[in-house]
């Protein structure tokens, strides 16, 4: 690889996840922050995303551009958490998940001076320190473990520092937020959780069902997330999560990121007043402690063209046919927040909360220094 990592393979792995995400149109303007601003100054986390831009002009195989490196080194962005391997049951899961993490690292390996692996959360501050594109390695299934424990160390020596335990649908750990059953985690599930809490490694919520959600947070003995989701009291689809859950997550010590997703509204395109909204609930509901982001999107601007919206069609299409498709999500509603398109959308985001009268400790804890926080706590280092 020439540039530093693979702009396919990010979009790839975003689409096996499920998430594969864009920005909509009017590209933010790119700048630098203002010198000791709560922004400038912060550490600041996508727990969710994929590292790349979308313009259907472009070679899809081609790595990213020079120019698309620097907006980001000078976005503000400090760290972003991005899927590996596939999500759902299926054949080869482990095998995929092991190549898509070789690849993305390799990536980063060879273009040290701008991407940094992050591996312990002192990585976080090195990455602030230096202006290097932090990536954080997740899986959003743990399909790859298959019947296999040591797996999650496994995983984890080569990486990977999230692990979800559920999809969409049912897998040997649980039911996702697609199962009509609601049945919950089961024994191998229980296993899985203690093998993450071992490991050091976090566990994500996200995607799982109501009872999948509330029994692991009261079966996790170290404090979980659920890296990106709304909140359902406001807007009940099922990849949102209820007060009841929310609050017991934050009572554990965790941490919730609201994305930048269709399920912030019952139907139609979501906006910056819905990410608002979601953001003032859960921080009404958890605490200002316990609320980060998790935009499940890229990281980059998208063009919104002819050429974007049929492949928004086809992406629909393919997840619908697979089973995975939730309600909210649509052939013609795009998965972005038309006011924050771009590298600085969490600056807009910002903006936002400081003239609604957010304290700019407040915005600092949501920006990253909350996940910051419980990776630093769940990592040990």
């Amino acid at each position: 690889m020439s540039g530093a990592i693979d702009r396919r393979a990010a979009l790839c792995a975003l689409a096996g996840a499920g998430a594969l995400t864009w920005a909509g149109a009017g590209t933010a303007a790119v700048r630098k922050p203002a010198k000791g601003s709560v922004y400038d100054r912060s550490i600041v986390i996508d727990a969710q995303g994929a590292f790349g831009e979308f313009d259907s002009k472009a070679d899809p195989d081609a790595p990213p551009s020079p120019a698309f490196i620097a907006k980001m080194r000078a976005s503000g962005v400090t760290a972003i958490s991005m899927t590996m391997g596939e999500v759902g049951n299926g054949p080869e899961r482990y095998v995929s998940t092991l190549q898509n993490i070789a690849q993305v690292a390799s990536g980063m390996a060879s273009d040290p001076q701008n991407f940094l692996l992050i591996q312990k959360a002192a990585d976080l501050a090195e990455a602030k320190r230096s202006g290097r594109i932090g990536i954080i390695l997740n899986t959003q299934d743990t399909t790859a473990l298959e019947t296999d424990l040591k797996r999650v160390k496994a995983l984890k020596d080569v990486g990977i520092r999230i692990i979800q335990l559920t999809y969409n649908k049912r897998n040997l750990c649980g039911d996702g937020s697609l199962e009509r059953a609601n049945a919950g985690i089961s024994d191998f599930g229980r296993q899985v959780i203690a093998e993450i809490n071992k490991a050091d490694v976090l566990l994500d919520l996200s995607h799982g069902g109501q009872r999948t959600i509330a029994e692991a947070i009261a079966e996790t003995k170290v404090s979980p997330a659920i890296t990106h989701t709304g909140c359902r009291d406001l807007v009940d689809l099922p990849r949102n999560v209820w007060d009841r859950e929310l609050k017991a997550l934050a009572d554990k010590g965790g941490v919730v990121g609201i994305y930048f997703m269709p399920f912030l509204r019952p139907s139609g395109q979501p906006h910056a007043e819905d990410v608002i909204r979601h953001l003032e609930h859960a921080v009404n509901v958890c605490g200002e402690d316990h609320v980060g982001l998790g935009t499940d999107g890229l990281s980059g601007a998208i063009t919104v063209d002819d050429a974007y919206r049929d492949m928004q069609k086809k992406f629909f299409e393919r997840r619908q046919a697979a089973g995975i498709a939730a309600p909210g999500e649509a052939a013609d509603v795009f998965n972005f927040v038309p006011e924050y398109n771009g590298p600085r959308h969490f600056e807009a985001l910002a903006m936002d909360l400081s003239k609604r009268g957010w304290s700019d400790a407040r915005i600092e804890k949501v920006l990253g220094a909350n996940f910051a926080r419980l990776f630093t706590e769940v990592w040990k280092g």
